[in-house]
């Protein structure tokens, strides 16, 4: 039997529903993991004198700002107007909280090298860039997949800081071993500064209130 054109807005309608309540279990993960991810990676970093693991930390609490924002989005989805102004003025705030971020990663992480203050090791810090590893680029891949589904440039936006965070957790892990395992202190500074163009470019975009999808579309 061919549905009516009624009974297929209202499967759709029903679909969206589940996939958008979907987006926000996502972000609601995103907030209360990146919160418990940034007072970590802060206190470990301020215990340490680690600036690649305190501006990680600082990452973390801009990817809650961002979560938030999305979830509010996700609660304005019907109205197409209110959802692309939350949108862009989302990614204009998070855009200036990263070029505030990449400011303090270059002062601090010059300065450290200018200084030659070694870090301690920190196991604490090894731990929880191990763990993001894993987890934000596969938070990543499921909120592509919610964005696709509901056409959405926002949630794909978001999915681009995931996979920012998963770039951060592997150069930040890359320096903290190597200073734990070799004495290399150097590379915990050298890999701040490593952060440093990668947040600009996303600061940048932000503050454009430019996404992948304004360039290339959904994909």
């Amino acid at each position: 039997m061919v549905p009516h054109n009624g009974d297929v807005a209202a499967t759709s309608a029903t679909n969206r529903e589940e996939y958008v309540r979907r987006g926000r279990r996502l972000e609601y993960f995103t907030i209360g993991y990146n919160s418990l991810e940034g007072v970590i990676s802060i206190a470990a970093g301020l215990i340490a004198g680690s600036v690649s693991l305190v501006g990680f930390g600082l990452d973390s609490l801009i990817e809650v700002t961002s979560g938030a924002a999305l979830v509010w989005r996700l609660h304005h989805d019907l109205n197409a107007a209110r959802r692309e102004q939350v949108e862009r003025t989302a990614l204009r705030t998070v855009g200036a909280c990263f070029i505030v971020l990449a400011i303090y990663i270059l002062y601090e992480s010059s300065s450290m090298l200018v200084r030659h203050v070694p870090p301690e090791r920190s196991i604490a810090g090894i731990v929880i860039a191990s763990i993001s590893v894993i987890v934000m680029p596969l938070l990543a891949r499921a909120k592509r997949r919610v964005a696709v589904q509901i056409g959405s440039r926002a949630k794909h936006a978001d999915s681009k800081q995931a996979d920012f965070c998963s770039y951060l957790s592997a150069i930040l892990l890359g320096g903290l071993l190597l200073n734990a395992l070799f004495g290399w202190w150097w590379m915990d500074p050298a890999a701040g500064l490593a952060m440093v163009p990668i947040i600009v470019k996303e600061g940048m975009d932000g503050l454009r209130a430019e996404t992948c999808c304004d360039r290339c579309g959904l994909q």
